[in-house]
């Protein structure tokens, strides 16, 4: 017992000289980085994107990931590590931020863009390649250092993908320093310290590690729960929804907050949506098999991380379903309920598709809100259809930041070449999942702005102007 205190003394000590170190170090990068200077920002932010979207790079990393987290597959991730990457270049390449970055001479404002300092960027072990490099090019862009906080099973990936990012600074002129990542091994202890010293953390991954960003002290944003439901409506093209949602769910093994959970199919076109589903390459379970897929998924309460994010083939042949369920893409599993006591409305992490039957469009509404409001609140949802009333009724009534609308989610939710949303793999949920974040992160969450201002001729308009409508409805 007598050694117990010094033993905490030494941890404590790593802790604190640790991030110290970390911090110090990035401060001397930034004071170093021409952050003044739009053409050197943008090539840092190329030299990051280069570094892990070069092939051999790319293909390195997803192994890797693969290796130290068993979740998710290597060709996913490649695509992963260069799609997103490429799409996040694409959207920063096109904007200024730094220096002058709007000017509105009819308001009198100028507004000047500058660093947020240094940004702790927590990420999940789904993502220990993808994630760090979307969040460094983000924070680099805004002219500032990061420092990567990985989970414990992706911190050997995230290593190797700083060293990349690092190397291909040096290369370009810039300073190394610019990002770094935490020493091994990895704590919960070294994670809170960072978090408590930086000016901005940014959280993408488990609500534990949001909600320890929230109460650290610092300015945080972190992201909500995924559990993502999508309709299919009577007027959808079946094959393309189901050719979509196929892609989308098996994409990574279905380790994406965007994949879809729920699919919250119609009457009318039920069972043809099911054929449409088993001939994409779907299993579709039998009431009995339903049960042995619980049974499996769940041990205790929590996700068996024995067969999450693994193959169907994995999970089928755990849960003692015949060949055929082994040899599809994805399993179908039918429900009636949502809550604790229905497991499958939650969010799996596996390639099993929860599916309801809705009596109409009504009532395909009222089952996608009670997903949410049991998990996924503020993510988003989807719809396959023709009738474009239906989504914009998605979009006025149900407390999300995004509905997708015809798309594979999972490709759509963080930004694709065909929509209009940023690239990220950070997905706000607002404040219906707690957080401060209503959008796709970006580039525009890792600056400050100064606003210069002149005066205008007055605008002020008279009291009749404000008042008038108001004074003949009711009286002054």
């Amino acid at each position: 017992m007598a050694s117990q205190p010094a033993v905490d003394l030494s941890v404590e000590l790593f802790v604190e000289q640790s991030i110290s170190e970390l911090i110090a170090r990035a401060r001397t990068a930034m004071d170093a980085y021409e952050s003044h200077d739009q053409a050197r920002i943008d090539d840092a932010v190329t030299a990051l994107a280069w570094s892990i979207y070069k092939p051999k790079h790319a293909k390195e990393l997803a192994e890797l990931a693969v290796k130290d987290t068993g979740l998710g597959n290597v060709p996913s991730k490649i695509t992963k590590n260069t799609r997103k990457i490429f799409g996040t270049l694409r959207d920063l390449l096109r904007v200024k931020s730094t220096g002058i970055i709007e000017e509105l001479p009819e308001k009198g404002l100028v507004k000047y863009a500058k660093p947020v300092g240094v940004v702790a960027a927590v990420c999940p072990s789904t993502n220990p390649a993808a994630t760090p490099v979307n969040k460094a090019m983000m924070a680099l862009k805004g002219g500032n250092a990061v420092i990567i906080a990985p989970s414990p099973a992706g911190h050997s990936t995230a290593m190797r993908t700083v060293e990349h990012m690092r190397c291909e600074l040096k290369k370009s002129g810039h300073p190394e320093d610019l990002v770094q990542v935490l020493p091994s091994p990895v704590s919960k202890e070294l994670t809170q310290a960072l978090m408590e010293k930086v000016d901005l953390v940014v959280v993408t991954g488990s609500q534990n590690n949001v909600k320890r960003a929230y109460t650290s002290g610092t300015v945080a944003i972190g992201v909500g729960s995924g559990n993502v439901p999508v309709i299919i409506d009577s007027t959808a093209d079946l094959d393309d929804a189901s050719e979509k949602i196929c892609a989308s769910k098996i994409f990574d093994n279905s380790t994406s907050c965007s994949s879809e959970n729920s699919l919250v199919i119609l009457d009318d076109v039920y069972e043809d949506a099911i054929a449409a589903l088993v001939w994409a390459g779907g299993y579709r379970a039998s009431v009995d098999e339903k049960q042995k897929i619980v049974d499996t998924l769940w041990v205790d309460g929590h996700l068996n991380r024995h067969v999450i994010a693994k193959d169907a083939d994995v999970l089928a042949k755990v849960a003692g379903l015949p060949e055929k369920a082994a040899n599809a893409k994805f399993l179908i599993v039918e429900d009636d309920g949502v809550g604790h006591d229905h497991p499958l409305s939650d969010e799996k992490l596996s390639l099993v598709l929860t599916v309801y039957r809705a009596r109409d469009f009504a009532d395909a509404k009222d089952k996608v809100r009670r997903i949410l409001e049991f998990k996924g609140i503020g993510h988003s949802c989807g719809i396959h259809t023709a009738n474009m009333d239906h989504t914009r009724e998605l979009a006025e009534e149900l407390d999300v930041v995004r509905v997708i609308v015809n798309q594979a989610h999972t490709f759509a939710n963080g930004g694709s070449f065909d929509n209009g949303l940023n690239f990220t793999l950070s997905m706000g949920c607002g404040t219906w999942a707690g957080n401060s974040l209503s959008e796709n992160l970006n580039y525009r969450n890792f600056i400050n702005i100064t606003h210069l201002v002149k005066t205008i001729p007055e605008d002020k308009p008279s009291e009749e102007e404000l008042f008038g409508g108001y004074w003949e409805r009711f009286g002054r």
